[in-house]
């Protein structure tokens, strides 16, 4: 059960959840959620984590592995946000965790009561739409909050005429 979200009238904003990986779909969730971040008053946060059991190895191994995937995601983070800062004008938040990813959504979205939806980007390859997005196929309730799929194939101009 997910906390009740603080809405506009409580003086919050909407808040919009994408996920970063390296995936490339995840740009056009990214694009869509701020896009309609800016078109509602609302706020884009992007969400990045590292796997945890990427770091089963010895102490000394472990740490530089950790530290290098957190130098990576932050990378990518920060390309993906000057990347919306140019393209839509938005500051998205930037938040990074680690851990396992559906677990780390469903903590973020606990712990920050103005996200409102989870938008998530669909792959175009013959594998399926990602792993991501098939995890949550036929689950109704797999995220407390409602999930927006955005197709890969849509461009910047398409997402923009959609919010």
């Amino acid at each position: 059960m997910v906390s009740k979200r603080i809405g506009r009238d409580a003086g919050g904003k909407r808040k919009f959840l994408a996920i970063i990986d390296h995936t490339p779909e995840c740009g056009r969730a990214a694009s869509y959620a701020a896009r309609r971040a800016k078109a509602s008053g609302g706020g884009a946060v992007l969400l990045y984590i590292v796997d945890a059991a990427d770091f089963q190895h010895f102490l000394g191994v472990e740490k530089i592995m950790r530290a290098e995937a957190q130098a990576e995601a932050d990378s990518r983070l920060s390309k993906v946000a000057e990347e919306l800062r140019e393209a839509v004008g938005i500051e998205p938040e930037l938040v990074l965790r680690e851990g396992k990813t559906t677990e780390e959504i469903h903590a973020l979205i606990e712990a920050d009561r103005e996200i409102a939806i989870l938008v998530l980007a669909a792959g175009d390859s013959k594998e399926g739409p990602g792993p991501l997005v098939s995890s949550i196929v036929g689950k109704a309730a797999a995220f407390p909050i409602p999930v927006t799929i955005v197709p890969s194939t849509l461009t910047d101009e398409e997402i923009q005429s959609l919010c």
